[in-house]
Parts: C-alpha cells; sequence; structure tokens
C-alpha cells in the first residue's frame, strides 16, 4: 500500500500538473484525481475527440535576403522547404529588425487518444517523493511497485505499456477490488464507470467522498462524542479504500492515566478516535476505521482493543516507575543527553535556560513568588525528558512535566510553566499564558538559536533541522500576543547578545563573533514573514517599520517588539482608510530635498537646528511653528509608543500639508536651495525634522504610492 503521506502528495501534484498540460496540448477537459492506498487514478472527462487545428507561424530570413527583385533566393527555398509549405505562400511582415518573411501553415490537431497514450508513462514518472523503491531488473523508481495499470479511452484500452527494464506492464481494463470485500478482479467497461465500479467493488476511490463517509460516521456515532483531530482524519482517509466505524473498549482502570497519555496513545500510535461522554469525560471506549469486513466488526475491535491495552498497560508501568522520584531528581540526569555535540548536554542547556531567566526577570520587573516561580520552572522544564514516559512518548514532553511537577508538590504555577514552554509547537498552535510560561519559552528559543547560529549552521531554503525558523516565529507570537505581559519591556537586541554571553561563558570554544548581526536580520525576517503572511500587511508597509539596512529602525524593531506589530497595522489601517497616500506625498516631497542636506535621522525638534533668525518669509515662519509643534509630538510617540500617539502624529503630519503645499507652490512658495547658504541649511533642516519626525511612525520612503 502507498504511504499515506506520499499519497496524499501525488493527488496534490497531479491536479496541479494535469490541467497545465492538457492546456499545453491545447485540450481543454475536467481532471478528476483519485486515489486509495492501493491505487492513483486519473479521470479526464468533456474531451474533445481530437485536438483542434493550430495556425502555426514560423519567422524566416529577412526580406533582403529571401528576394532579389521578385525572384526568391536559396535562403527562401530553403526556409520554404523545411516548412514544408509553397515558396509563393510566404507573407512579407514588419518585425523590429525589419521586414521578414515568415510561413503559415495550419496544424492538423491529432486524435486525442493517440496524444494521451503518448503523456500517461509521464504522468506517473513525473511523480515526486521520497525513498522511492526499486522493483525488478529496471530503472523505474516509485513510492511502491506498480503491479497493475488501466487506460481506457471511452470503453476502448489504450495501448500504454509501462517498462522497467525486461519487464512491461501492460495496460488493460482489468483492476483489483477491495481487498477482503471484493477479492476478485474487476472488469471496468468504460472510464466514465471507474468510480462506480470500483464501489461496487468495494472502493471508495473518491478520496472527498471517502473522508465525508469516516467523517459523518465519527459525528454520528451513538456511542459517544468523537474527538476529531484534523491530521488523524487526513491520515485515516489515506489508510482505508471501504471505511467502517468500530467501537471498541478497554478497562476502565486505565482512565487513571492522565487524559493527555491516554488520547496520545490512541490518536498518535494506533490511529484511534477517542470519544467522550455528553459532560467531555473520557470514556474507556474507542472508534477505529477499519478497512475490513464489517460482519467481522466484533473480531476486529477485540483485536484493536487487545493491542491498545497492551499500550496502555505500558503507560501504567511507566507511570508508576517514574513516580518512585521526584520531577527534580530527574534534573541531573540531563547530563547524559546530549543536545547539541558542541554545545553540551541538556543539563548544559538548562543551566543556560536558568541564566537567561534570572536576567530577563530583572529585564522586565518580576519580584516576589512570580520571580520564585519562574526561575523553578526554568530548572524543571526538561527534566520530563528523562522519564520512561517521555522516553516511549515523546509528544507526551511538556504535559508529563506539569503531571510530575503536581504530584512532586510543586505549585501550579510551576507546572502550567513547564507544559507552556514547549509553545507554541506549530503554527496555529496556543501560546503560552502566563508570565512564567512565556519567560522559560523565550529563554529556550533564545538560547537554540544563539547556540545554533554560533555553530554556523543556518536553516537553508529546504533544510531546517534545528526548527530555527520556528524557534524566531515563536519569539515574535509569544511578544506580539494579547495574553503577553512584557512585550515591550524585552528588548531582543539586549536578549540575543546575553544569550551569546552565556553561551560564551559556558561553551568557551564556541565562537559567537558576528552572530548578533546574522541573528537580528533573521529575527527581521521572520517578523517579515509573520507580519505578511499571518497579518495581511501589505509588504512596503512591513519594509517601511522594519528596515533592515538601517541599523537605527532595526534596533527600534527589535527593541520594542509590540509597537512593530502595532505600526505595521496603523500603517495599513492608513491605506485601507486613504489617508496614507496624503501623509506620502507630504512627507516624500520634503525627504527628497532634505537628502541635499546634512541633518541627521535622528533630530525631532528644531532646538539648534533651524536659526529663526533666518526665516525670511512668513510662509517658512508659520512652517516652522506646525513643524516645532509637531517635534513635541513625535518625541511623545516615541517615547509611549500607542497607538492614541501615532494618531497624533498622524494627525499633525496633515496639519503640516497645507502649509508645506504653500511653501514649495505658489505666490507665497520659497526657494529652499537659496544662493545664501545660512537660508538654505535653515530651509533644509526644516524639511530634515519633517523627516525626521514622520519617520518615528515609518520609514516613508520604503512605501510604495497607491
Amino acid at each position: 500500500e502507498l504511504p499515506a503521506r506520499f499519497f496524499r502528495a501525488a493527488l496534490v501534484q497531479w491536479q496541479a500538473l494535469l490541467p497545465a498540460q492538457l492546456a499545453e496540448l491545447h485540450l481543454e477537459a475536467k481532471v478528476q484525481v483519485l486515489g486509495t492506498p492501493r491505487r492513483l487514478a486519473l479521470v479526464i472527462s468533456d474531451l474533445p475527440a481530437h485536438q483542434p487545428d493550430q495556425v502555426v507561424e514560423a519567422k524566416g530570413p529577412a526580406v533582403s535576403v529571401a528576394f532579389k527583385g521578385d525572384q526568391p533566393t536559396p535562403a527562401a527555398l530553403g526556409f520554404a522547404r523545411s516548412q514544408g509549405v509553397p515558396v509563393e505562400t510566404l507573407e512579407i511582415r514588419e518585425t523590429p529588425k525589419g521586414p521578414c518573411v515568415f510561413a503559415v501553415k495550419t496544424q492538423a490537431g491529432r486524435p486525442t487518444a493517440a496524444v494521451l497514450q503518448a503523456q500517461i508513462q509521464t504522468w506517473i514518472t513525473a511523480l515526486e517523493g521520497p525513498r522511492f523503491m526499486a522493483w525488478g531488473e529496471g530503472p523505474l523508481r516509485f513510492a511502491r511497485p506498480v503491479r497493475g495499470l488501466v487506460a481506457l479511452w471511452e470503453d476502448q484500452i489504450l495501448p500504454v505499456e509501462l517498462v522497467n527494464g525486461p519487464e512491461r506492464l501492460t495496460a488493460g481494463r482489468t483492476s483489483a477490488g477491495h481487498r477482503v470485500l471484493h477479492p476478485q478482479p474487476i472488469e471496468i467497461p468504460h472510464a466514465a464507470a471507474y468510480v462506480d465500479t470500483l464501489r461496487q467493488a468495494c472502493v471508495l476511490v473518491d478520496r472527498q467522498e471517502r473522508q465525508q463517509v469516516i467523517r459523518q460516521a465519527l459525528e454520528t456515532t451513538p456511542a459517544g462524542r468523537a474527538e476529531i483531530p484534523p491530521d488523524l482524519l487526513e491520515e485515516v482517509t489515506d489508510l482505508v479504500e471501504w471505511p467502517t466505524p468500530v467501537v471498541g473498549s478497554f478497562e476502565p482502570e486505565y482512565l487513571e492515566l492522565p487524559d493527555q497519555v491516554v488520547t496520545t496513545v490512541m490518536i498518535t500510535h494506533q490511529r484511534y478516535f477517542p470519544l467522550r461522554d455528553a459532560q467531555g469525560q473520557l470514556q474507556a471506549r474507542f472508534l477505529t476505521i477499519s478497512n475490513g469486513d464489517p460482519d467481522k466488526a466484533d473480531l476486529i475491535a477485540a483485536g484493536n482493543a487487545r493491542v491498545l491495552r497492551a499500550r496502555l498497560a505500558d503507560a501504567a508501568y511507566f507511570l508508576r516507575t517514574d513516580w518512585q522520584i521526584s520531577l527534580a531528581d530527574y534534573v541531573p540526569r540531563l547530563a547524559q543527553v546530549t543536545f547539541q555535540e558542541k554545545l553540551g548536554t541538556i543539563l548544559e542547556k538548562v543551566e543556560r535556560i536558568e541564566a537567561l531567566v534570572f536576567w530577563l526577570t530583572k529585564q522586565v520587573g518580576l519580584k516576589g513568588r512570580i520571580k520564585a516561580f519562574t526561575r523553578r520552572a526554568a530548572h524543571l522544564c526538561k527534566a520530563d525528558l528523562v522519564t520512561q514516559m517521555v522516553g516511549e512518548f515523546p509528544e507526551l514532553q511538556g504535559t508529563m512535566g506539569r503531571f510530575y511537577a503536581i504530584t512532586s508538590g510543586e505549585g501550579p504555577e510551576v507546572a502550567t510553566a513547564i507544559a507552556e514552554h514547549y509553545l507554541p509547537r506549530f503554527a496555529g498552535d496556543a501560546l503560552p499564558t502566563t508570565p512564567a510560561g512565556q519567560l522559560v519559552a523565550l529563554a529556550d528559543r533564545l538560547d537554540t538559536l544563539a547556540g545554533i547560529f554560533s555553530l554556523g549552521l543556518l536553516p537553508t531554503g529546504s533544510s531546517d533541522p534545528f526548527a530555527l525558523r520556528r524557534a524566531g516565529n515563536a519569539l515574535w507570537q509569544i511578544l506580539w500576543s494579547e495574553d503577553c505581559f512584557f512585550s515591550n519591556a524585552i528588548d531582543l537586541n539586549l536578549a540575543l547578545e546575553k544569550a551569546l554571553g552565556v553561551l560564551q561563558q559556558q561553551q568557551s570554544s564556541v565562537s559567537t563573533a558576528g552572530v548578533l548581526d546574522q541573528l537580528r536580520e533573521f529575527l527581521a525576517q521572520r517578523a517579515r514573514t509573520l507580519l505578511q503572511e499571518d497579518r495581511g500587511i501589505d509588504y512596503d508597509l512591513v519594509n517601511a517599520v522594519l528596515v533592515t539596512e538601517d541599523a537605527e529602525l532595526l534596533d527600534r524593531a527589535l527593541a520594542q517588539p509590540r509597537d512593530l506589530r502595532d505600526r505595521a497595522h496603523f500603517l495599513q489601517s492608513l491605506r485601507n482608510e486613504g489617508t496614507l497616500a496624503s501623509i506620502y506625498a507630504v512627507v516624500n516631497r520634503a525627504a527628497r530635498l532634505a537628502s541635499q542636506g546634512d541633518l541627521p535621522l535622528g533630530p525631532l525638534t528644531p532646538e539648534t537646528h533651524v536659526d529663526p533668525a533666518h526665516l525670511t518669509r512668513p510662509v517658512e515662519q508659520e512652517l516652522f511653528q506646525v513643524i516645532e509643534h509637531l517635534g513635541t509630538v513625535a518625541l511623545q510617540a516615541k517615547k509611549e509608543a500607542s497607538y492614541a500617539n501615532y494618531t497624533d502624529l498622524v494627525a499633525g503630519l496633515q496639519a503640516v500639508a497645507p502649509v508645506l503645499n504653500r511653501f514649495f507652490d505658489g505666490p507665497e512658495s520659497v526657494l529652499v536651495m537659496d544662493p545664501d547658504p545660512a537660508i538654505r541649511q535653515n530651509r533644509l533642516n526644516l524639511l530634515g525634522l519633517l523627516r525626521n519626525q514622520a519617520r518615528v511612525l515609518a520609514d516613508f520612503r520604503a512605501i510604495v504610492k497607491d
């Protein structure tokens, strides 16, 4: 049977490949991609009998080469002969290189059956997947050995062969039904009858139909409320041909195990769906989707229950064994487990996490019991990795840590933080919601990034074995969470520097030179991806708040994570409501001229940068006044970084617009590049201040005009 992962990927590949290839062959048709673990199928309908005739044009030599006077030259005769057209039918057309001759001919469409016959083997061999198998003596590779081939054009067999060295698999109309329910071969009378014929042989070849049958069985079972993990539903769909729900049971004593243990055994290891009662309590029952004989449901249920019972008995044994010592007693055993060869053991990683958590708690001002809980959670966060339960069921890391922490007498805050520090584990996963869980989670990711980057093991386009992208995403997702207790209290610039320092102090042989800049760039890229893909911010607006080429703006983005998120969303709202375009026009016109001056990017208020004595015109005096007021607003916005402050800043920029328009244009306008150096510099500094004040919100140079 085909591996479930390859099977699903093969359907996706064909769905992308076939319509495009048929279009290239000038065949418009409806493509249906079907399959089960034992077969892959394409049903192509609405095909014409022939390809349509195609008018083909070919460009030939220049007219000056093709004709001498009215007579064709050998060049024209040879071109016409090569194209299979009479020389007198050549047409003269203008081209960028002058007049040339063209051959125009009609190419008759081929019979569709012949076209498809030539394509079928390429469609099979075009499929890609990991670890393809060889069989026989030929070079053909596939996910599993190919044992049968059906190729029909309406009711006729297409003469197709799949060649694998000396072996030749010839297409016919004979297929195989369900292995148990219909072991006899079946004859498919017509291409359009494929789905119904297989259904009569107890094979639901349409994956969507098969999944719908499974979902309906799960949702309507009288045995209880089925827990339906989406990934499990997808996998089970690809494991059966004729789904039959079967309910089994096990001894209620196993319900004394933690719920997560029982459900992990069911879902991850046995592909069963747990059943709960109306109150949501786990029952000593499960539902499995069988591919066997429905009449043997009781026997199938007993067999599945026997396997599940053995796994649960193992889990109960591991639990009893693990309970013999406290969770804290497992911490020294982490010295026996390697985290990474050059980065030491898991125990050494825990020591680095503890050092980072100690620093983070001071940074965010945690005190008292919460501070103590956080540091205790950091000490115990990896202890469950060396328990027998997690050794057998790695999916339970963190979950068992929380359970063993409680049974060892640790406080609930410590137990929750141990479980939460693994969050988020994947895209869309839950985030830690407690201060301790958030800080330990951040410290864990910071240490991983610092360590792996210091070894030069950076992720590539196709490889990320240490899940560094996921770790980088987690930092932003936690700090951007509405439940985060200290988003802007953590400066990622300082946190990365601290993580590298802790690593260097412990592992002196590891070089951290130049790693900080790499990490800053990496986290900026992670933030850019999350803002664009997950939060729907336009790419240019993301670039405007996250300018990696500008050290000051990058520092600010990493120093105030939530402010980075808020400014991106604020800019998007300004664009959506139409406000951004007017501000863009004001700021960019000023910024272009300001670049010809020497006012640095930092200052926000006039102070010594503008001399009122050199403001000779009323309009520039007015501009000075509005920019002076705007400077106060910009300083406040930079200091407090709130939505209200940014709204005030936008209002200030809008108020500048009419004054700036008169400054540039109309009867009151001034010449910015005045011959007098002092006046010129004064005016350029005015514009530079406006540029800097707008830069508190974003670098408007990166914004693309609507």
